[in-house]
């Protein structure tokens, strides 16, 4: 299973938030580079990158912060937020980044997510999953919708998806442990690469998602907060 560090960016800073709500960010770092070196020194080879202003701007901002990541580490970056447009996805891709996270998109416009996957292939795109009680949560999980979560990932496998980000938004910044149940749920009834996310509290919380089967496992404030050390991680790898 890959281990991810998560960087969100609000203001060209590193932050995190809790269950997606922005009045709460706390900043960790002024100078995301500097995290994700740290994070390639320690033998990281992934990272999830979230422009929280482009999210809530509906489009990219903070592409200058994935081209400096890139630039200056060998990380390979999955990158998301405010990608609504080809426009947004070439910018995301120009600079650096080697797979996209869609989320609002694929709800709001399935036809242009799908030629997506058509146009650069499934191991390019990730359909980013947020969920909130089971529905679908989009604009940085500002708005919701009625749309069951395993439902959206069952029709997206059907159009070639293969890497789904699941965010249990109520379990996001919590540090309260992983949506074990719903995860498991998803890996029994589809044959996606699942890249679990949020409430990551331990590394035995690491352990359990790697022993359900999932692909990846995003993990941010428990690193932020020291709840898991980078010698656990280098450990873990």
């Amino acid at each position: 299973m890959r281990i991810i560090p998560a960087i969100d960016i609000i203001d060209g800073k590193c932050v995190r938030l809790i269950k997606g709500d922005y009045s709460t960010q706390k900043i960790y770092n002024e100078n995301p580079l500097e995290v994700a070196k740290a994070f390639e020194a320690n033998g990281i080879q992934f990272l999830h990158l979230v422009d929280l202003d482009g999210a809530k701007n509906k489009h990219i901002v903070n592409h200058k912060i994935l081209r400096s990541i890139t630039t200056h580490t060998g990380l390979k970056v999955d990158f998301g937020g405010g990608i609504k447009t080809n426009e947004d996805l070439a910018i995301a891709f120009e600079n650096g980044a080697a797979q996209i996270t869609g989320g609002s998109i694929a709800v709001q416009n399935p036809a242009l997510f799908c030629d997506w996957i058509y146009r650069y292939g499934a191991d390019k795109i990730i359909l980013g999953a947020d969920c909130n009680e089971r529905k679908i949560a989009t604009q940085g999980w500002l708005q919701h919708s009625e749309t069951d979560v395993l439902e959206f990932i069952t029709a997206y496998e059907k159009k070639g998806i293969e890497f789904v980000i699941c965010t249990d938004i109520a379990k996001d910044g919590m540090l309260q442990g992983t949506s074990n149940e719903l995860y498991s749920e998803i890996i029994q009834n589809t044959n996606v690469k699942l890249i679990a996310s949020g409430g990551v509290s331990c590394a035995a919380d690491v352990a359990a998602l790697k022993a359900l089967g999932c692909e990846g496992a995003i993990i941010g404030k428990a690193i932020y907060e020291g709840k898991i050390t980078m010698k656990e991680i280098s450990r873990m790898l």
